[in-house]
């Protein structure tokens, strides 16, 4: 493997695999993204300029990431509208874990559920801004968007993320 080629897979791959957990919400799937994104800068690095690399992970990790979404979401109309219920005697049960459970009560936990309330692109602007620390001209040129949309969206993103958490922490007993 190119020496240059592993500098750029570490330098970049736990913000990919960051972004896109907070993105979808779940490791597993955040784990295949990453792969996924990895090995499209494989075949690609070569042909990119060093300072639109970033940007250019950020579009494919959100496109990824949305990819992922639609097949979980396609799994799922596939298991509901199976009639037998053959299918669904074999997938997982969807209840979460007595470990998740005890896990909702803590904070990352209700920020990941609250930030899966966020429509696009709310939700990836907040992550990029809020999560990733990247500046507002980087999310601009990431996500293809001029810079007074991404400051309007951000405060939007924010306002609708406050909204949420606001529901978790009411609803938690006292």
């Amino acid at each position: 493997m190119d020496r240059t080629f592993e500098k750029l897979v570490g330098k970049y791959q736990h913000r990919i695999f960051t972004y896109s957990s907070y993105h979808l919400g779940n490791r597993d799937e955040a784990l295949d993204v990453t792969q996924e994104v990895l090995l499209k800068l494989w075949k690609h690095w070569q042909e990119l300029e060093p300072e639109i690399i970033w940007p250019w992970l950020v579009r494919v990790t959100r496109n990824a990431s949305i990819d992922a979404i639609r097949k979980r979401n396609v799994q799922r109309n596939r298991l509901e509208s199976d009639p037998e219920g053959e299918r669904i005697a074999r997938v997982p049960s969807q209840q979460p874990s007595p470990a998740a459970v005890a896990e909702t009560s803590d904070f990352s936990s209700h920020l990941t559920k609250a930030l899966e309330q966020l429509v696009e692109p709310y939700r990836s602007i907040v992550i990029l801004r809020e999560i990733q620390g990247l500046k507002y001209e980087e999310i601009s040129a990431a996500l293809e968007l001029p810079l007074n949309t991404i400051k309007v969206y951000l405060h939007r993103g924010r306002r609708k993320l406050r909204i949420a958490l606001k529901e978790y922490v009411n609803d938690e007993p006292s």
